[in-house]
């Protein structure tokens, strides 16, 4: 699996001699390779008129190119604006908080990325060919597709080490950019241009993840908490600056500390693992259905609803599997 920015064909279709012999040495002759494009197709073309663009056919005979838009700007922040609302309001009736839980879209974003995960992990288990996954600049929806299909299909990503360093690697090291991208959150009413719940939706389906497959992930919910949390506001410097470049002029590592090193701490790692974990080597097949996506009441609903059954509950079957 590959991920990159977009191309630069621009509006004269102008190609790229070196990119065409670097997609052309992973494939093997008549092996055929797919390309997952984040863009819907009016948008990919629409694209070159400020340079940008999609793969020419004719230049990449081999790669397949798919379209599977999703959402990564003001729409994205708008629809988590809009369910932190609805969450936070408990007044609502049944009627009207199904109508905004509806029209807040938060759901319909979370199936959408699982859903291309999904594809990208079935081309590669099932057609057993190379992918390459794009948008516009490929540190965005490319970074959720890549890491979200590493967790489907590889189990050492599904542990707490392996999960640790699938954000290093494909999240923080990629170049997300934190500080725009979570410069406020939902409750503030500033609104920049560039701040979007990438990583919280991310997160969000990791979780969907954990519900579905509740024995395959050695992690459980407070890990995904944690990370959110810090991805917002934090005493650590994992997630300060928008890259590494940012990282180093700031000298992030030298004068701050990291916060796998306190997750990583054994009385702090006996909180974040799941009791119930069993070594799965079998890739994990979601079900994107809507009535399979649900809600996450731990994280959306953790102000208004109290969670100390659900603690005690936890807390009780840890003492149950330590037992046996």
């Amino acid at each position: 699996m590959l991920r990159s920015s977009q191309p630069l064909t621009g509006p004269n279709r102008r190609r790229c001699r070196e990119d065409e012999m670097l997609l052309g040495t992973i494939l093997d002759e008549g092996e055929r390779g797919f390309i997952i494009d984040t863009r819907s197709a009016q948008a990919a073309k629409q694209a070159r008129m400020t340079g940008g663009g999609t793969e020419p056919k004719s230049s990449y005979p081999q790669w397949r190119r798919l379209h599977r838009p999703l959402e990564r700007g003001r729409p994205l922040q708008e629809s988590f604006a809009k369910l932190v609302e609805a969450c936070s309001d408990p007044s609502l009736s049944m009627d009207r908080w199904l109508g905004r839980l509806e029209s807040s879209r938060w759901l319909s974003h979370v199936k959408a990325a699982l859903s291309t995960a999904c594809l990208a992990a079935q081309c590669m288990d099932r057609e057993e060919a190379k992918v390459l996954v794009h948008g516009a600049e490929g540190t965005d929806t490319t970074l959720l597709v890549t890491a979200l299909a590493q967790v489907i299909l590889d189990p050492s990503c599904r542990t707490l080490a392996g999960f640790q360093g699938l954000l290093e690697r494909e999240w923080i090291q990629a170049g997300h950019p934190f500080h725009l991208r979570c410069a406020h959150s939902a409750y503030s009413h500033a609104r920049l241009k560039q701040e979007a719940p990438l990583f919280l939706l991310f997160l969000d389906c990791v979780w969907q993840l954990s519900r579905q497959f509740p024995f395959s992930l050695e992690f459980g919910e407070h890990l995904l908490l944690s990370l959110f949390e810090n991805a917002y506001a934090s005493a650590y410097g994992t997630f300060l600056c928008n890259n590494e470049k940012e990282r180093s002029l700031c000298k992030v590592k030298e004068s701050t500390h990291s916060l796998w090193a306190r997750l990583n701490r054994p009385e702090e790692q006996q909180k974040l693992l799941n009791p119930l974990y069993s070594h799965n080597t079998l890739v994990i097949w979601p079900s994107v259905e809507p009535q399979s996506i649900q809600l996450w009441q731990g994280l959306f609903l953790r102000w208004i609803r109290p969670s100390q059954h659900l603690d005690e509950a936890w807390a009780e079957i840890q003492r149950l599997v330590e037992e046996n």
